[in-house]
């Protein structure tokens, strides 16, 4: 697999053939790749850098971290019912 970080820009930065040709999967702006040519010229079109696996997840901790303490700070008196419908931000592991 190969990890980057890439901004979407929107239109064209992932294209009907893009999802053809490829299976991204991204969390916030951390996409995962399988490791081809294709996918390396994925990244470099869109200006992506590239990350270990251990770099990405560790941007990935930061970024639900940081969801989990705005939920906290927002949801100081969540009740038992309040928690049918809100669901606090859970750490994710890449793939």
């Amino acid at each position: 697999m190969k990890y980057c970080i890439a901004k979407n820009t929107g239109k064209g930065f992932f294209t009907h053939q893009d999802s053809l040709l490829y299976n991204f999967k991204n969390f916030f702006d951390i996409w995962v790749l399988k490791d081809n040519i294709g996918d390396v010229d994925w990244i470099k079109r869109v200006n992506g850098i590239e990350k270990t696996k251990d770099e990405a997840q560790a941007l990935l901790d930061a970024e639900i971290l940081k969801l989990q303490n705005e939920w906290d700070l927002n949801n100081p008196n969540i009740t038992e019912e309040d928690e049918i419908y809100l669901t606090r931000p859970i750490r994710q592991i890449l793939p």
